[in-house]
């Protein structure tokens, strides 16, 4: 029961942070935590489809800030700001590179299995959830990353960090940077969503936690 109760207070204490003290710093131990979490989170067929690149760079985030008008205080006042990029649909088809190096170096199946699970995946691909176009495909991926972002941000809150996630971005201008600062290959790589951590500004505004009654959130079937 402890650790209910210590659970449900990380996510009562979490919120969507717009601002933070810039004086305080997130340690090394507590945040290779956060990022550790995320790592271990699941995916869709377990085929990992995410990458978390930690712009620590100010120079970095002030190019970034003009295309994201969701993230304006957070990338000044955050001690870690983090992009959570998303794999394209050419490294996501059933006969990738990618996808075999995950099913045969990491996951290392067998032969047969690992004929068996790219067999499954492609017909779920092209019948179960129609993700027949790139585009559907990036989507269906981006869905995926959402999973580390809770997982992260519960984490932190956990531990008394505070937290943002943001949508509030101009995605084609983002990756325009990315490239051009040579920080990932945006041939394979798009934005899924953006996440700031840090300890919040005692003297930003703080608003109560809002949400529905749970009898307006959840169907019992019996």
């Amino acid at each position: 029961m402890d650790k209910k109760i210590e659970l449900l207070k990380a996510y009562n204490f979490r919120f969507a942070c717009k601002e933070f003290d810039p004086k305080k710093k997130i340690s090394d131990e507590d945040f290779e935590f956060i990022l550790e979490t995320g790592r271990l989170s699941p995916s869709s067929f377990g085929w990992e489809p995410w990458k978390f690149v930690i712009v620590q760079n100010m120079n970095i985030r002030e190019k970034l800030k003009e295309f994201a008008w969701g993230a304006k205080k957070q990338l000044d006042t955050a001690s870690h700001f983090v992009l959570l990029m998303v794999r394209k649909a050419n490294s996501l088809k059933p006969d990738s590179k990618y996808i075999k190096y995950i099913a045969e170096e990491i996951e290392k199946l067998p032969q047969d299995i690992l004929d068996m699970k790219l067999k499954f995946y492609k017909n779920f691909q092209e019948n179960d959830f129609d993700l027949t176009d790139d585009r559907k495909l990036f989507d269906w991926a981006c869905k995926q990353v959402y999973i580390p972002l809770g997982n992260m941000m519960t984490a932190a809150a956990f531990i008394g960090i505070d937290s943002c996630p943001i949508e509030g971005f101009d995605r084609e201008k983002i990756e325009n940077i990315l490239k051009e600062e040579n920080i990932i290959n945006t041939e394979e790589f798009g934005v899924g969503v953006m996440v700031a951590f840090g300890y919040r500004n005692p003297e930003a505004p703080m608003f109560p936690k809002t949400r529905r009654p749970i009898e307006e959130v959840a169907n019992w079937v019996k």
